[in-house]
């Protein structure tokens, strides 16, 4: 199931370099909507974003995966602020980085993806070990 995953985002990637030019980052594709709602991009902007959301709620209400989530939505809510915030400072975003960055071999793009990997790891052990293994 990830190796199909994978090649899907990987397709949707090229495809989306292919058709517009445009590096396939999400914190990117939604900015453009918050900050330009009435710009031309703004329609495959909002169906990149309805085609990764459509998916997860069909497979949830087929009861493919659960609909809960294991942390409390006060740690949710504070996850989703740090992530923004690093794809702020980092001056794009996981997927952008990781996928389109890495695979143009952009050195800020390896830097970037370091990072993410090391404070990952080190999130998830203060988590488990340092907070009681949330």
């Amino acid at each position: 199931m990830g190796l199909a995953g994978g090649a899907l985002i990987g397709a949707a990637a090229v495809l989306l370099m292919l058709a517009n030019g445009r590096i396939m980052g999400i914190a990117g594709i939604v900015g453009g909507v918050i900050q330009e709602p009435r710009s031309a991009d703004t329609p495959w902007r909002l169906a990149f974003l309805a085609g990764m959301a459509v998916p997860a709620v069909a497979a949830t209400a087929l009861g493919l995966f659960p609909a809960s989530v294991p942390a409390g939505m006060g740690m949710v809510l504070v996850a989703g602020f740090l992530v923004g915030l690093g794809s702020r400072m980092a001056n794009g975003c996981t997927s952008g980085h990781g996928i389109c960055g890495l695979a143009r071999l952009s050195r800020r793009s390896m830097a970037a993806v370091a990072t993410f990997m090391a404070v990952a790891g080190l999130t998830v052990y203060v988590v488990r070990h340092g907070l009681g293994g949330m």
